[in-house]
């Protein structure tokens, strides 16, 4: 293994679609940085929980922002972390085929597992709940009012070390069963794409929008 790669073992490795599956770095952050949810499976009172929430990339280590309240916050502690599965994952197309057990999807994804910790530390606090902002909008966070006291203490973030990581992904077209290809039925891709609309501005908002609001970003 490089360092541009993360180590393969049973649970980043695919058991369906192999070739489909990547564990290099670089494509691994391109998806965990083009995205702005992500659902955090954990286990709680026995029983399976996935939930959705927003995240950030910083280097090597995913932020999770939760309340204080929230089961995984509650769940993961400065010394007990907790057990957790993060997913990411972009829809780039319909693959519409001209039989049923064909038809797919085009998508990026990436699967993180590891243990989490609650991020205590006033610094790095500072630096994830910036981060989590500017996941949104870059740079926004240099934009607005930063959490006051207050509203630190009612918010929590949990780390996700990368270690256990792999990314899967399909493209392309249609890929049918020779035996389906003369048949009398549409087939192809349908393009999915995220687009961005008119930024509206709040009644007591009296400045011009920023330029860098999502509707002058190009979709992902």
């Amino acid at each position: 293994m490089s360092d541009a790669s993360y180590a393969r073992n049973a649970r980043t490795t695919p058991t369906r679609d192999r070739e489909r599956a990547g564990w290099d770095k670089e494509t691994v952050n391109a998806i965990l940085d083009a995205g702005l949810v992500c659902h955090l499976g954990f286990v709680a009172d026995g029983a399976p929980v996935v939930l959705p929430t927003i995240y950030a990339r910083v280097g090597e280590r995913l932020y999770i922002h939760g309340s204080t309240g929230s089961r995984p916050m509650r769940g993961a502690s400065v010394d007990q972390g907790m057990p957790v599965c993060v997913t990411v994952t972009h829809l780039d197309g319909l693959v519409l085929t001209k039989s049923a057990f064909n038809h797919s999807v085009n998508y990026r994804s990436v699967v993180a597992h590891g243990i989490a910790y609650q991020v205590t530390d006033p610094d790095e606090l500072t630096l994830a709940l910036d981060a989590l902002v500017d996941q949104t909008v870059p740079g926004r966070s240099r934009e607005v009012r930063p959490a006051n006291a207050k509203e630190r203490a009612a918010t929590r973030v949990i780390r996700l070390d990368l270690d256990e990581v792999s990314a899967k992904s399909r493209t392309g077209g249609t890929g049918e069963d020779e035996d389906d290809l003369d048949l009398p039925y549409w087939a192809g891709v349908v393009p999915v794409t995220t687009a961005y609309g008119t930024p509206e501005p709040a009644p007591h908002s009296t400045v011009p929008a920023p330029a860098n609001l999502p509707s002058s970003r190009a979709a992902v």
